[in-house]
């Protein structure tokens, strides 16, 4: 059963292989525990083509969304969209955040699911379950020997 959806930064990191990304998510992959929004593919696609050997890298990642399967945008999530961005609009709300954050968000409301991320702007969403990791916890590399 899904529990997690992975945001962009968590996924990537998992994908080059960092410790902290590995110890953190391996074990949902495996479990069949993890999912990610179709938004956050097309975040990870757009780094990944900074890579000269991209096409190898886009394989691995589609090797990786076997298993964890990316939510597509559907009616469902667009109607939470809408009344997120209405919630979050001030004076009635903290304050707006980035239309592919609100997706995400909403994705991860409709589905009942933990949104792992290191972005703390999620915290600001209504209803919604975040685990937070700090800032520059997946940037470590494995060590070289």
């Amino acid at each position: 059963m899904r529990r997690y959806l992975l945001d962009s930064a968590v996924l990537s990191a998992y994908l080059r292989g960092r410790p902290a990304a590995l110890a953190l998510a391996q074990s949902w992959v495996h479990a069949a525990e993890a999912t990610t929004s179709l938004v956050c593919v097309g975040e990870i696609a757009e780094y990944l083509k900074s890579f000269s050997d991209y096409p190898r890298h886009w394989q691995a990642f589609r090797t990786l969304l076997v298993r964890v399967h990316p939510h597509p945008l559907t009616y469902a999530i667009a109607q939470r969209y809408a009344d997120l961005r209405r919630a979050l609009r001030p004076p009635h709300g903290p304050g707006l955040i980035g239309d592919i954050d609100t997706l995400i968000a909403a994705t991860a409301l409709e589905y009942g699911l933990t949104l792992v991320t290191t972005d703390s702007d999620f915290s600001r969403v209504p209803g919604l379950s975040v685990q937070l990791l700090p800032p520059g916890t997946l940037r470590v590399t494995a060590p070289t020997s």
